[in-house]
């Protein structure tokens, strides 16, 4: 007896942690490249997104979210880690983070640490860049055409299945549904796509959904779906969408959906005025596309782009929508905690740009719509200050785990309840540029958003107290960012207060005390 009972101490726990597990909420966690907050949800009703709007009519969409670096390896890194890129060294698109993090828990490895079955599917990590640990099960993506013609699928063979916002040789092994191999975690010398060597950078083609990679990702999820409504212990599926990044390619049924004569172009088709050159780039991305000029894009271009870009859209909102049909199908959506985000903003040609790649407002404001079981508000929109690395903390906290140590960011939970409640003080970004004025060497500009103002510092990668250049846009006024106030001599004083809130850095920033 007296062994007996050790044992069936053991048992009752054990049981009583089954039992924890199998009532906290499943997490459907799905990714969207490139995916600026215009669409429905955020007043943009000429975007046709019916299924991210019905997010966020059972939700909560945050109109102030920020990514902590404006490009995919960066940015996902960042949120899938709760950390930011100068913890995980990950500033560019060749360098995983197991190089400097190689025993850190990751979002969804966390969730799997604790009872969770957890899968991933589509583009959640960048490229071929895959984390085994993360997974209970080997992650996947279908492979597809990147194109529908005939003639663009003839000009792009044998970049099928290529990440377009990567390097090649780091997406090798990706797209056949299998294993991936081991992630690399070196850092290489990443080979420049040539000028115009890719297809055309928009095409409408009369195919089904489930011809390209989203619609396929869709199908594989509803799959999933299925599989583990059947399983005992919680879930965590991501879904990660490539759609609307580049090429802007859809069925033709979506671009059918939009009048080209309704579409309005950038209305600040100029750089900021009196801010660095470095600061924003045109986007060298979008020229790797055929017949993509160089220098400002004409309007009749910019308008097929933009048209090619909203199409994109609405062609992964359907997609999405088939996901979330499955789960009320399912009896799964009670339970289930539902957010979508966007890994970074884009332009779509301001300050005569495209793409992404600076601190921009633009590039670093994000989407992020999340649904949570019982929540008291729903259909809400909320101003406050939120950053990507909050996302971890905040789930896990939704889901009643515990928060593990290294995290850099800080759960938003309390803005579920009451999403008009005063928050974090600022949000931290940063981008590298190869070298500022004068010649002077590698810089790193540091970005911190707050309510009114957006105020940037170029330093130096080696030396952060060489400054080479700052920049302050006041949103009150200029929403646009279209003129840098940094050395007008009349905000000298704002200067020197921002900078001292600046170099607080973001551990300074706290959340606000609540009224």
């Amino acid at each position: 007896m007296k062994r007996l009972l050790p044992r069936l101490a053991l048992l009752v726990l054990t049981t009583a942690a089954l039992v924890r597990a199998a009532d906290r909420p499943n997490v459907l966690f799905i990714a969207v490249d490139d995916l600026r907050p215009e669409f429905g949800a955020y007043g943009a009703g000429y975007v046709k997104s019916p299924n991210l709007d019905r997010i966020a009519r059972e939700g909560i969409t945050f109109n102030r979210s920020y990514c902590q670096q404006a490009v995919c390896s960066p940015t996902r890194s960042s949120l899938l880690t709760g950390t930011r890129p100068d913890t995980t060294k990950v500033w560019d698109l060749v360098t995983h983070f197991r190089a400097a993090l190689p025993n850190v828990a990751t979002l969804p490895q966390h969730f799997k640490n604790h009872g969770y079955f957890v899968q991933g599917m589509g583009k959640i990590y960048h490229g071929g860049f895959d984390d085994p640990a993360s997974w209970s099960v080997p992650w996947q993506t279908p492979k597809a055409p990147t194109y529908g013609r005939a003639e663009n699928l003839a000009f792009n063979r044998g970049q099928d299945g290529v990440d377009p916002d990567g390097d090649p040789k780091a997406t090798k092994g990706k797209g056949k549904g299998k294993k991936a191999a081991a992630p690399v975690t070196e850092k290489k010398v990443k080979t420049p796509t040539p000028k115009n060597s890719r297809g055309p950078a928009f095409e409408g083609s009369d195919v089904q959904d489930n011809y390209f990679q989203d619609g396929k990702v869709a199908e594989l999820a509803l799959t999933t779906l299925r599989e583990v409504s059947q399983k005992k212990e919680p879930f965590f599926l991501a879904v990660g969408f490539i759609k609307p990044h580049l090429p802007f390619i859809s069925p033709q049924k979506y671009w059918d959906l939009y009048n080209p004569a309704d579409i309005k172009l950038a209305p600040n088709k100029f750089r900021p005025k009196d801010a660095p050159d470095y600061a924003i780039q045109p986007g060298g991305e979008l020229r790797n596309y055929r017949d993509i000029p160089e220098g400002s894009i004409p309007d009749d271009v910019a308008r097929q782009l933009k048209h090619g870009y909203y199409a994109a859209i609405s062609y992964m909102d359907a997609q999405v929508g088939k996901v979330l049909d499955e789960l009320d199908r399912l009896d799964l959506r009670k339970n289930t905690i539902v957010i979508l985000w966007g890994d970074h903003g884009w332009k779509l040609g301001e300050h005569d740009a495209w793409c992404k790649h600076s601190n921009c407002e633009n590039d670093t404001n994000t989407a992020l719509l999340l649904s949570v079981p019982g929540m008291k508000q729903r259909g809400v929109k909320t101003n406050s200050i939120v950053e990507f690395v909050d996302v971890y903390p905040t789930l896990a906290d939704l889901a009643g785990l515990p928060l593990p140590s290294h995290l850099e960011g800080l759960s938003f939970r309390p803005l579920v309840d009451d999403p008009q409640r005063p928050w974090k003080q600022a949000a931290f970004s940063q981008y590298p540029r190869p070298g500022g004025k004068s010649g002077s060497g590698p810089l790193m500009g540091y970005a911190m958003r707050t309510d009114r103002y957006r105020f940037v510092v170029w330093v130096g990668r080696e030396n952060h107290s060489k400054i080479d250049a700052i920049e302050l846009y006041d949103h009150q006024v200029d929403p646009q960012e279209n003129q840098n106030l940094a050395k007008r001599p009349e905000h000298k004083a704002l200067v020197e207060k921002l900078m001292g809130q600046w170099r607080a850095g973001w551990q300074g920033n706290g959340p606000l005390a609540a009224k």
